[in-house]
């Protein structure tokens, strides 16, 4: 499994919504933090090590309504 990062900027009083939506049905959504700054959400994904980012993040993050825009951030290695 490889895991991404997703920053998530909603529509206006969408945040909630769209994080619920990405925890309850979205299999490959770890965990949703709302953040301050540029960006409403951070999602942590993990896709299977074949899996098509591009297609994961516009198929299924970028269409659950209230999503205005989107930042993907690519793993390589964790340390600890």
């Amino acid at each position: 499994m490889k895991p991404i990062f997703v920053m998530v900027k909603c529509e206006l009083g969408q945040a909630y919504k769209v994080a619920d939506q990405a925890v309850q049905g979205i299999e490959q959504v770890s965990e949703v933090y709302s953040t301050s700054g540029q960006y409403d959400l951070l999602m942590k994904c993990y896709l299977e090590d074949d899996a098509d980012t591009g297609h994961f993040v516009t198929e299924k993050l970028q269409t659950l309504p209230g999503v205005k825009e989107t930042f993907t951030i690519i793993t390589f290695k964790a340390f600890g």
